[in-house]
């Protein structure tokens, strides 16, 4: 409830925005701090984060710290009523929902190339009617690389580009994953992952555990995916053009709207919650929540998702986090991340207005 307040409060803009932020930030990281139990003084905190994206990817002003390359949508989800037996969330019921999105490449690059293999992202803002929002973070990978927020601090450190080679130090993310087994794994599930040719025909996942309430107060582990109804070609060796994965989705939009379904997958007995780098076995219960259509691309310049953060623990009533750490870490840092980028100066964004009136005519 605090995140929510804070960050209806935050997205007004002007002084407002920048007077909630200031006068509440020290009280609101404190509480996710001591939930997620994943910092602690002299050696982990939100700036240290800001740090490592600064170092890993350079300094860009005005964007967000990581997946800084992206591009606003809008449409709706349609709740089918079949997860309303898991969760007594009202977007679950037969209701349509507002959608403010925003599809993006991992990194703080804003103007890097788009390229087959690099991980893209959906974010979602789910406005119902009559009841709380929900907001979240997918990605097309099937598991996160690492098991908590200091691991992927130094999993981010581990993979910086050399300053005489820009390449990464092979020697030390060999050292990094020698020591963490898990990501290891992980990593092997992400190089085997099936490459789609754009977002408009990719998967993506939750990644993190949470837990749904139904109406009888039970408790249910769950992840979830939103597996899209249009077919999956396979991505070519080399993308064409820098932009190229963005200008198909501005084109592919402008011609019909997208549809993906959320397919809500239910944990079973001994499946780890705690865990991001671990896959649920295939076979588990699957749900089909509803459907969500989206409609319209729109450049960040100015766009509807631009003062949006993607918080993945802004939550309706029904829906709540799992021991999983990972959510509590985001909140912390894309609150960082917009507080910063809210106090630079106005950016242009690598997909501009421009491109986007091209693709409608």
């Amino acid at each position: 409830m605090m995140a929510l307040i804070r960050q209806r409060l935050a997205e007004r803009g002007g002084w407002l925005r920048l007077a909630a932020t200031c006068a509440v930030p020290g009280l609101l990281a404190l509480a996710f701090v001591l939930a997620a139990g994943w910092l602690t003084p002299g050696r982990l905190t939100s700036g240290t984060f800001m740090r490592t994206f600064r170092m890993v990817d350079g300094p860009h002003p005005g964007f967000r710290r990581n997946h800084a390359k992206g591009i606003c949508v809008t449409g709706w989800f349609d709740g089918s009523g079949e997860a309303a037996q898991l969760s007594r969330a009202a977007l679950f019921t037969r209701e349509r929902s507002p959608v403010v999105g925003r599809f993006a490449l991992a990194g703080g690059m804003p103007f890097q190339d788009d390229t087959p293999e690099k991980v893209r992202s959906l974010a979602l803002r789910i406005m119902p009617t009559h009841s709380g929002e929900w907001r979240m973070g997918l990605n097309n990978i099937p598991v996160f690389p690492v098991r908590n927020a200091a691991d992927f601090n130094d999993f981010l450190l581990a993979s910086r580009p050399d300053p005489q080679t820009h390449r990464p130090d092979v020697a030390r993310i060999t050292a990094f994953v020698a020591r963490h087994p898990e990501t290891q794994r992980a990593l092997a599930l992400l190089k085997a992952r099936k490459l789609t040719s754009g977002f408009a025909n990719d998967t993506y996942n939750s990644l993190d555990s949470f837990t749904f309430v139904n109406a009888r107060g039970t408790a249910i582990p769950v992840r979830w995916a939103m597996i899209p109804e249009q077919q999956a070609f396979p991505a070519a060796a080399q993308g064409a053009g820098r932009d190229y994965l963005f200008d198909d989705l501005i084109d592919v939009l402008a011609r019909m709207p997208l549809r993906w379904h959320l397919v809500v997958t239910v944990g079973g007995a001994g499946d780890v919650t705690a865990d991001p780098t671990v896959p649920w076995p295939a076979g588990r219960r699957q749900v089909d929540a509803g459907t969500l259509t989206l409609v319209r691309a729109e450049s960040e310049d100015g766009g509807p998702c631009k003062g949006i953060t993607y918080d993945p623990l802004i939550l309706p009533e029904g829906i709540a986090p799992s021991d999983d750490p990972i959510p509590a870490a985001r909140s912390v840092v894309y609150a960082r991340s917009f507080v910063l980028r809210s106090g630079e100066p106005e950016t242009t964004s690598a997909i501009s207005r421009a491109a986007i009136r091209s693709g409608d005519q």
